[in-house]
């Protein structure tokens, strides 16, 4: 099937402005607030944050992925790049050897801008970067790169929903498809589990602004994401991710046309076993009422489909 040919967001700017962003990135690594534990620390100097992410990004692999949702993987694969390091601490990630062992190795900006080409040359759909949110600055500088040499493909930002007002600024008019999770409705478990107080309100806040830059996910007639907002839930057992809440806040104050991935994957992976209402798979019966509770909300556009990607 033809690929529909689109100018992706990032090559409607200047290249002045994203070279511009890419170095206001950078100054912000100095005191770094690039998410949103801003925690303030010089960046510059490796190992420092919560992230442990120093001035070069580290990356776990990168390839063409078909384990994405439909529109993104298509039938060539999303070209997706694993960034090593994550500012959650999730204690049930069923990828924590990336995020918590940060398992990778350091790249520098023109090593990352060859992994976008060389996955555009592959024939991938778009360029999707998995676990962003604290390597905005070495993302940004290494698109420069990548766009002076011919890139020309959608960038997706698949973030675990923990991000800053500041980086999103600076990704305004960059970034194509937002692919953020919301994975808590309540900061009581995003605290105990994720190990962040606030997770709810910055990830509503970060929603907002990302369907305000982007909106509603559209979708071409080869079934391919152009431009817009796909978010994931993973239904936790005992109701405790507040699915409720969260289908209600999509539907209401983001839009009942919100594609929402509701995953339903969840089983005991890194330090579940050590809470015991984690210890255990979601059942088809939590699945089902997550999915109800979704349609009732009025949210329709629906995938159901089990998604293998990152984060969890």
């Amino acid at each position: 099937m033809p690929q529909t040919y689109f100018v992706p967001a990032y090559l409607q700017l200047p290249l002045d402005e994203l070279s511009r962003r890419a170095s206001l990135a950078y100054q912000h690594l100095e005191a770094c607030d690039l998410c949103a534990r801003n925690c303030g620390v010089d960046r510059r100097v490796e190992g420092k944050g919560v992230c442990r992410t120093g001035k070069r990004a580290r990356v776990s692999s990168y390839g063409a992925h078909m384990g994405e949702e439909a529109p993104l993987r298509g039938w060539r694969g999303s070209g997706t790049i694993f960034f090593a390091g994550c500012n959650l601490r999730c204690q049930f990630c069923q990828n924590y050897t990336i995020s918590q062992q940060r398992m990778g190795q350091d790249v520098s900006s023109e090593d990352l801008a060859r992994m976008m080409l060389e996955l555009q040359a592959r024939g991938c759909h778009n360029i999707n970067f998995v676990s962003p949110s604290h390597v905005v600055s070495q993302v940004l500088a290494a698109l420069v790169i990548a766009a002076e040499k011919g890139l020309h493909l959608p960038l997706v930002y698949n973030t675990g929903g923990y991000d800053s007002q500041t980086a999103l600024e600076l990704l305004d008019g960059v970034v194509d498809i937002y692919m953020p999770d919301m994975k808590y409705s309540e900061s009581s478990p995003a605290h105990r589990y994720s190990r962040v107080r606030d997770y709810p309100q910055v990830n509503h806040d970060a929603v907002r602004e990302m369907h305000r830059q982007v909106g509603d996910l559209q979708i071409g007639a080869d079934g391919l994401a152009r431009r817009g907002l796909l978010v994931r839930h993973l239904v936790l057992p005992h109701g405790l991710a507040g699915t409720a809440e969260i289908v209600r806040f999509l539907a209401e104050e983001i839009s009942p046309r919100t594609y929402l991935n509701l995953m339903n994957q969840y089983y005991p992976a890194y330090r579940a076993s050590r809470f015991a209402e984690l210890d255990r798979a979601t059942t088809g019966d939590e699945y089902r009422t997550a999915v109800r509770l979704a349609r009732e909300a009025g949210l329709n556009r629906l995938d159901k489909r089990r998604a293998s990607g990152w984060p969890f």
